[in-house]
C-alpha cells in the first residue's frame, strides 16, 4: 500500500463518504532513550519539512486553479501533496509519542513503517473548491484547539511516556484522534479529499467491514477516558486561545488595561 491509495476510478460514495484513514501500529513499548531525546532527534525532519511545505504551498496553489478547471487534482500534483501529507503525519506521530520508529527521509511509503495514511483521488465539486478556504475554517478551529490543548501538557505526556515506556491507552487514543483529525483537515484543505473532516471522537468497531485491515486506529474506537482527555485538549486549547487574545488586546501587552 502506498501513501495515497489509488483506486481505478471514483466509486459510489467515495467522494462524499470516504475519509482519509490514519493507520498506526501501536508499539508495545518505547525505548526511553529515544523518548528522552525525541524532539532533538526530529530536528533534521523539521528542516526537511520546512522546504517540503514551501514546495507544497506553491503546488497547492497551482492545484487549486487546476481543480477549478478539471474538477480534480492532476495526478502528479495529487501524488506530491499526498506524499507530503504522509511525511508530515509520520513526523507528527513520532513527535506526539505515538510510535517509537524513527521516520525515514523519504516521500515514498516505507514498507514496514508503523504509520501510513489512506487517501483516494475522486472528483471534486468546483464550488466547494472555490470556497475551500472559507469552508475549512470551522474544522481548522477545532484542529487548532485540539493540537494546542495537547501541546499545553506536552511535557506531562513526555514524562508519562518516559516513566512508563509507553503511552497509556486512553492517552494514545486521544493523541491519535488529534493527529488523525489534523491529517483529515490538511487533506481537505489540500483538495486531497472532498469529505469534510469529522470523526474527532472516533467511531464504533463496526465501521470497518469484516475482512478489512484493522490497526490500533482503524477503526479508532475510543474509551470514555480517551474521549475525556480529548475534551480536555479542546478546553485547554480554548483557554489558551482566549488568554492569548486578551493579552494581545491590552495596550501594554500585559493583559490589563488601565483606563481613566
Amino acid at each position: 500500500m502506498t501513501d495515497a491509495q489509488w483506486s481505478p476510478g471514483p466509486r459510489a460514495g467515495d467522494a462524499d463518504e470516504f475519509l482519509p484513514v490514519l493507520d498506526i501500529v501501536e508499539p508495545v513499548r518505547q525505548r526511553r532513550l529515544t523518548v528522552f531525546f525525541r524532539l532533538l532527534l526530529l530536528i533534521p525532519h523539521a528542516v526537511v519539512l520546512l522546504f517540503l511545505e514551501i514546495a507544497a504551498f506553491f503546488t497547492g496553489v497551482f492545484g487549486w486553479f487546476a481543480a477549478l478547471a478539471l474538477a480534480r487534482l492532476p495526478g502528479p500534483v495529487y501524488r506530491f501533496l499526498a506524499q507530503v501529507l504522509a511525511y508530515r503525519t509520520r513526523v507528527g506521530a513520532s513527535a506526539m509519542l505515538l510510535i517509537d520508529s524513527y521516520p525515514p527521509f523519504t516521500l515514498a511509503q516505507p514498507s514496514h513503517h508503523p504509520v501510513r495514511i489512506d487517501v483516494r483521488p475522486t472528483r471534486l465539486n468546483r464550488l466547494a473548491v472555490f470556497f475551500r478556504l472559507v469552508l475549512v475554517i470551522p474544522a481548522a478551529i477545532v484542529r487548532g484547539l485540539a493540537m494546542s490543548g495537547w501541546s499545553v501538557l506536552a511535557v506531562l505526556w513526555w514524562l508519562i511516556t518516559l516513566i512508563l515506556g509507553r503511552l497509556p491507552r486512553p492517552l494514545f487514543e486521544a493523541t491519535a484522534a488529534t493527529l488523525r483529525y489534523e491529517t483529515r483537515v490538511s487533506a481537505y484543505f489540500s483538495l486531497l479529499s472532498p469529505a469534510y473532516p469529522k470523526g474527532l471522537f472516533g467511531e464504533d468497531a463496526l465501521s470497518v467491514p469484516p475482512g478489512q485491515p484493522r490497526t490500533a486506529t482503524r477503526p479508532l474506537v475510543m474509551s470514555t477516558a480517551g474521549k475525556a482527555l480529548l475534551v480536555l485538549f479542546l478546553v485547554l486549547g480554548l483557554i489558551g486561545g482566549v488568554t492569548t487574545s486578551v493579552t494581545r488586546s491590552s495596550p501594554d501587552g500585559s493583559g490589563y488595561s488601565m483606563r481613566p
